[in-house]
């Protein structure tokens, strides 16, 4: 109970001295482990929008929807018509929604981490028993975990859809595990870009532009460039340009060891010595991107 003791009062003053009795806490402390998985789950969540006003909730849930509605047409076509084989395969369907899943990183990236950059909240974070490294672990992991759950869900109602249509089962698990390996690299690639290009700025506009800038850019820019070579029969730089972008990059990675038909033109996807670049270079950005955060938020965490 607080006690309220009264200053000797002048006339007119009503200055108080208040004595709210504070006391340290005596309850179980979870530790840096506790504090990782609930800051993991927290962001998880603020991804989608869970847990914030319903209009952070609209463009992450719209963005889901148009990822899984056109699956789901598919679906109903090769049912109705009775098809014998789906009309994208599961390792391209990420490929051609890719504007999609630019947009949600390039909108889910900047609140996953600008605002505590814009209020200067890490330092607090730091304050308790979770380090750099879990912070960064945690960021990423959520992002990462968002990312995987928005590219695989369109696979499993493909999936699905394809086993009520009666298609093959072996040939359907073989694709669709296939596929689930693609975006698992796609999302830990793309979520590790997204999140060293929004701890730059607390500006959370400028974190979605760059993030689009660099994502449609790269992109646009490669894919010209090997058009280009393409139409001077330099089929063999084509595999090499492709280096230069994330889309590109998985694109590589899936063609040479997954089975997938190349979006490359002329389809001169990387030979299987090629695709082992491509891998190493999938890899190495991934732990570049965690080796910056890193990086960043332990001069931010001073």
């Amino acid at each position: 109970m607080s006690a309220e003791h009264p200053v000797a009062a002048v006339p007119g003053d009503q200055t108080r001295i208040h004595n709210i009795g504070y006391r340290t806490y005596d309850g179980p402390r979870l530790g840096r482990s506790y504090a990782t998985r609930s800051l993991y789950s927290q962001s998880l969540r603020g991804a989608y929008g869970l847990g914030r006003s319903v209009k952070s909730k609209v463009l992450p849930m719209l963005l889901f929807v148009v990822m899984c509605v056109p699956a789901a047409i598919m679906v109903a076509v090769a049912v109705a018509t009775k098809a014998k084989e789906l009309p994208v395969d599961y390792t391209r369907y990420a490929i051609i929604m890719q504007a999609v899943i630019s947009l949600y990183v390039a909108s889910q990236a900047p609140q996953s981490v600008s605002r505590d950059l814009r209020f200067k909240t890490v330092p607090l974070y730091f304050s308790r028993p979770i380090e750099t490294a879990d912070y960064v672990r945690a960021k990423y992991a959520a992002l990462a975990s968002a990312l995987f759950v928005l590219t695989a869900a369109p696979l499993l109602v493909l999936y699905v859809g394809a086993l009520l249509a009666k298609l093959d089962f072996t040939d359907q698990t073989e694709g669709f595990g296939q596929g689930l390996v693609s975006v698992a690299l796609l999302s830990l690639l793309f979520a590790g870009i997204g999140l060293v290009i929004a701890s730059v700025t607390p500006r959370r506009g400028f974190g979605i532009a760059a993030v689009i800038a660099v994502l449609t850019i790269s992109y646009g820019a490669v894919s010209t460039l090997q058009a280009i070579a393409d139409a001077q029969n330099s089929t063999g730089a084509i595999p090499w340009i492709g280096l230069f972008s994330p889309v590109t990059l998985i694109d590589g990675v899936q063609s040479a060891f997954l089975g997938a038909t190349s979006a490359f033109p002329g389809a001169v996807g990387p030979t299987h010595g090629e695709g082992a670049v491509y891998v190493l270079v999938v890899l190495g950005l991934i732990a570049a991107c965690y080796g910056l955060l890193l990086r960043r938020y332990r001069k931010v965490g001073l």
